[in-house]
């Protein structure tokens, strides 16, 4: 058993809500206090916790970071994933659009074709709008499995660019002349494969970096592309 991925995983669990004891943390790790304190003050150290005064806080970066650390220890992924929350993919997501200069609406619910739809988050640098679908947990991901994921969210993108324009979706892109959407999958961790049929499987640390560069690869990626409008001459 390795004593830090326990440490971790424990963190996870219980630094959801905010701030946790040293004592807590250990008594839910079932490690020894002075163990416990050294591989804190390490975690620290590495910036991926706060330690002050006997209690120990992480930030939504820091969780992620801490998965990460934890599968790279050993930890299954479903189990580590079962300790994070949903909005903390988002969240991540939404900070690394909005890094970038986006704008950004998570939840977007449409309906076209007689279907309702809905895409986690989307963030809108004209021309370009990211259709992100995210996934906290990474099952191995088999390249079946993935093609199923990246199939899914290139058919909920296509159908919001064919929806265009739509009266009924309030966001920004909806006044631009033209629109690129972009369609990709936030991960936890990095699969087997990173482009799937064209559609980007991106881990969520990885994220800022790839938005920041997407406009340069943008040709090499599933996209479709709209006019809304026709420009004055």
């Amino acid at each position: 058993m390795s004593i830090e991925r326990e440490l971790i995983i424990s963190l996870l669990k219980l630094t959801r809500e905010g701030s946790v004891s040293h004592e807590l943390i250990n008594k839910e790790a079932k490690i020894p206090l002075q163990i416990g304190e050294e591989l804190l003050q390490k975690l620290q150290n590495d910036g991926l916790v706060y330690v002050r005064k006997g209690f120990v806080q992480a930030d939504s970066v820091q969780r992620l970071k801490l998965a990460v650390r934890a599968m790279e220890l050993g930890a299954d992924v479903e189990r580590v994933s079962s300790v994070l929350e949903w909005q903390e993919f988002e969240n991540m997501a939404a900070i690394a659009l909005e890094r970038n200069g986006y704008g950004v609406q998570r939840n977007l619910r449409f309906k076209h074709a007689g279907r309702k739809w809905e895409v986690d988050v989307v963030g809108c640098k004209k021309p370009v709008v990211m259709s992100i679908d995210c996934k906290h947990w990474h099952h191995g991901m088999s390249p079946s499995v993935l093609k199923k994921i990246a199939e899914e969210q290139r058919e909920r993108t296509k159908a919001l660019a064919d929806s265009l324009p739509n009266p009924a979706v309030k966001i920004e892109f909806a006044s631009w002349e033209i629109v690129i959407l972009i369609p990709a999958v936030l991960s936890l961790t990095v699969g087997r494969s990173k482009l799937c049929d064209g559609v980007p499987v991106v881990p969520v640390l990885q994220l800022q970096d790839f938005v920041s560069q997407v406009r340069v690869y943008v040709n090499s990626l599933e996209h479709f592309q709209r006019t809304l409008r026709i420009g004055r001459l």
